[in-house]
């Protein structure tokens, strides 16, 4: 089987996690926490999440000149991911993302973008040649908006298919939706884009339909313990959620994104890729931290097999 060829562009940032028993209020502190650093960034999780999933994977991205940027660049190529466009900053910091999570597996997240708010389209421009030779396509918008326009215009014109996961979710035109070919919100991503209240399966739907009509091909709402919702120009279908005994939501989104761009890469039907992804999304909410959580293809397996026995 032909290796998928995943390009993704997207943020790095070093996690900082407490886990305890709740998350507090503000002016509140509440002892007893657990703490774990671990590499993550939505650029970084997704591409990892394809990676150990078997895609060849090429990370366009930016770090600082530090500590935390080394040790990124170290794991990626631990993971086998190309990192020949991940550029140093010589001025900002890597991101770093501060995160709590309580015994529920909830999470709050605050985010100093550094080096991530730097990456330019001069710099996308620069991978060019690789984002048009790619199978897929997967932005995210922790970098700046007019840098990942650029990437999606450039796969768009060589008819490669884009993944958009609008997180943290932003105003986006129709020019740019109008080359995406799956959009990948939560529910409350959907709320912001459309303005409809993402509750049940028929508001996810109503949702999707909106965005439909303003370009997109096919919108895949993850909707947390309600599963996913699929709404395309192909049909319209829910997937149940995959019942777990979550520890950490934190990369669960990014696990499900990197899935879904190995499936289309490989040519599967979207069903099949969006079945899949929810698998890895759930296996991925059953550990801690962000990329430490990622499931390996062989780990997907084995959870499939322990589910059907």
């Amino acid at each position: 089987m032909k290796t998928q060829r995943i390009v993704v562009v997207g943020s790095v940032n070093t996690d900082m996690v407490v886990k305890s028993d709740r998350i507090p209020a503000p002016g509140e502190t509440v002892l007893g926490g657990t703490f774990v650093m671990a590499a993550g960034g939505k650029g970084a999780n997704q591409a990892v999440a394809a990676a150990r999933l078997g895609a060849q994977v090429t990370l366009v991205a930016k770090v600082g000149r530090d500590v935390f940027g080394d040790q990124a660049l170290k794991n990626f190529r631990s993971e086998g991911i190309a990192t020949e466009y991940i550029l140093p900053d010589p001025q900002a910091a890597t991101g770093v993302a501060l995160i709590l999570v309580d015994r529920q597996g909830e999470n709050l997240i605050s985010v100093a973008s550094g080096a991530n708010s730097t990456l330019c389209p001069e710099e996308i421009a620069r991978a060019a040649a690789v984002i048009r030779a790619a199978d897929v396509l997967l932005v995210q918008l922790e970098v700046p908006l007019d840098t990942v326009r650029c990437a999606v215009e450039l796969a768009a014109a060589a008819g490669v298919p884009v993944i958009l996961n609008p997180a943290p979710v932003a105003v986006l035109d129709d020019a740019l939706l109008s080359r995406v070919t799956i959009l990948t919100p939560n529910e409350g991503e959907a709320q912001r884009l459309t303005g409809i209240a993402v509750v049940d399966e028929q508001s996810a739907q109503a949702a999707g339909e909106k965005l439909l009509a303003r370009g997109v091909r096919d919108v895949v709402i993850t909707m947390g313990a309600q599963g996913a919702m699929w709404i395309g120009r192909g049909g319209r279908r829910h997937f149940p959620a995959v019942p777990v005994e979550a520890v950490d939501t934190t990369a669960a989104g990014d696990a499900f994104n990197g899935s879904l761009a190995c499936g289309l890469a490989a040519a599967q039907s979207l069903e099949a890729a969006i079945r899949q992804s929810c698998l890895a999304g759930a296996l991925a909410t059953t550990r801690l931290g962000a990329q430490p959580s990622l499931p390996t293809s062989a780990d997907l397996r084995n959870f499939i097999q322990s589910r059907t026995n």
